[in-house]
């Protein structure tokens, strides 16, 4: 059933999550998880914080868009339940994003309440990092297919084909691993930021353990832009989705490249996350459409 408002709505919903995404990225980079203190919702005690320091601002603005997020998804949920027939596929990426949104603001506020922020290094920071990346992803999935099926395309019915199945679950699963080493990467990089590339490559080798862990990363992020590179072009070449997903992989390694060469600015830590949410959002549309001709073919 094609809904073009709430397609579009939706649209919007996945575009604005990404920007508060984003935004995290900031805070995390410029160390301000403390900002607020160790008080939530409330930001030092206070609905709306009067003063305090750059870093409170930063992470108030976080929160403050964070809050919007949840309001934005939920007018999603409820939009969809209420004028979407039972069993629709759009209906249930938004209940799916909907559970997931909640999810954000619940590891958000576990990151504060347990002072996994700015210099901590603990084992829990590491964990919640990843847990939120992985959260992420997922949601920004969710978003979307809602926007995709809501657009009146047809939904990918069982049964599939089995190899494109393998290669989409190989792919999905490889790209949400290098999506979590590099939020360990950037946790690494923040906490112990190398005074030149080969100090890097150094204290990678004897460093603490997040330190040690970055070297992981560039070797799954290559192996993974190879695969995703051929997926696109063998189940959506000419697409637009497949041409997506090819362009941005190729910005993506460069991108890669430069950040290590510029030791991660906080601008390039910014342009890589979002490369990133391209690629894993274009490879979610290729995968789905390659389940939906799969099902063609089997039936």
């Amino acid at each position: 059933m094609k809904d073009t408002r709430f397609s579009r709505y939706a649209v919007f919903a996945l575009f604005y999550n990404v920007f508060v995404i984003l935004l995290g990225t900031v805070v995390r980079a410029t160390e301000s998880g403390a900002g607020c203190g160790a008080d939530w919702p409330t930001c030092r005690g206070a609905v709306i914080p009067s003063g305090g320091t750059v870093e409170t601002a930063i992470e108030f603005a976080h929160r403050a868009t964070s809050g919007i997020a949840l309001v934005v998804v939920a007018v999603l949920v409820v939009w969809a339940v209420r004028t979407r027939p039972r069993g629709d596929t759009a209906r249930l990426m938004a209940a799916i994003s909907g559970v997931l949104i909640l999810n954000e603001a619940l590891l958000g506020a576990a990151l504060v309440l347990f002072e996994w922020v700015a210099d901590d290094e603990s084992i829990g920071r590491v964990v919640s990092t990843v847990a939120h990346l992985l959260n992420t992803f997922l949601l920004l999935g969710s978003l979307t297919l809602t926007a995709w099926f809501a657009d009146g395309r047809p939904s990918p019915r069982r049964p599939f084909g089995a190899t494109p199945l393998r290669a989409a679950r190989i792919g999905a699963i490889a790209l949400l691993v290098v999506g979590a080493s590099g939020a360990i990467t950037a946790l690494g990089d923040t906490l112990f930021p190398p005074t030149s590339v080969g100090a890097g490559l150094f204290d990678d080798l004897g460093g603490t353990l997040i330190v040690r862990l970055r070297w992981i990363h560039p070797i799954l992020a290559t192996a993974t832009a190879g695969y995703v590179w051929w997926f696109a072009r063998a189940k959506d070449p000419n697409g637009v989705s497949g041409r997506s997903l090819e362009g941005a992989i190729y910005i993506q390694v460069m991108v890669g490249v430069v950040n290590i060469a510029l030791l991660a600015p906080i601008w390039m830590q910014v342009l890589h996350l979002l490369i990133a949410d391209v690629v894993w959002i274009s490879f979610v549309l290729v995968a789905t459409q390659s389940l939906v001709e799969s099902e063609r073919v089997v039936s």
